[in-house]
């Protein structure tokens, strides 16, 4: 586990709108009731492997560290079981908010490089929205040849079986009406 380098901050440094944004969407409106208990952290099953606290995220994003947050592992590591969300005494939608911080570090390009799941996601949803669907081989084989090469190269032998067996077909398949999809795309990447 790796911890987050302690440095003084001072305000100049952070960024004071960061609550009152995250406040003002879907989910982030009770933020400002966090408590600070713990019962988020003490319930997330994978807090042992996370750099940050979900604990800490509430508190960081209240005090304005947007770029230690969003540069953070800790929000691309949320699963969504909503076990935070359950528990929260003060009925704060954690995961709601995990959901808004991971949009938002894609959007600014600003989550930690070398981490496969914010690229996977982007290139997910810019797939989605050319073609309609998903291609698993063209979407594992974009993502890992932007993050690591050599993962790509080690799950060569896994890919030729499904291949071989049919099971990983490479024609990308597109549904019709595609540039109706793209506009209701838009219409999504632009209200977050």
């Amino acid at each position: 586990m790796e911890s987050i380098t302690r440095t003084i901050k001072y305000q100049s440094d952070l960024d004071l709108h960061f609550r009152e944004h995250i406040s003002s969407l879907e989910g982030g409106d009770k933020i400002k009731n966090c408590i600070q208990c713990g019962m988020c952290s003490a319930t997330c099953p994978l807090s042992i492997y996370m750099d940050i606290t979900p604990r800490r995220v509430m508190a960081m994003v209240r005090a304005g560290f947007k770029k230690e947050v969003l540069s953070s592992k800790t929000i691309w590591l949320c699963t969504s079981c909503y076990s935070c969300t359950v528990h929260c005494p003060e009925n704060i939608k954690i995961t709601d908010v995990m959901y808004a911080l991971k949009r938002m570090a894609i959007h600014e390009g600003s989550y930690p490089r070398g981490l496969p799941i914010p690229v996977l996601a982007k290139t997910f949803f810019d797939m989605v929205t050319r073609k309609g669907r998903s291609s698993e081989f063209r979407l594992v084989f974009s993502t890992f040849l932007k993050v690591s090469i050599a993962k790509l190269l080690s799950m060569a032998p896994l890919g030729w079986k499904l291949f071989r067996q049919g099971r990983m077909p490479l024609r990308p398949e597109s549904i019709k009406k595609t540039r109706e999809l793209r506009l209701i795309m838009q219409g999504l990447k632009e209200a977050s």
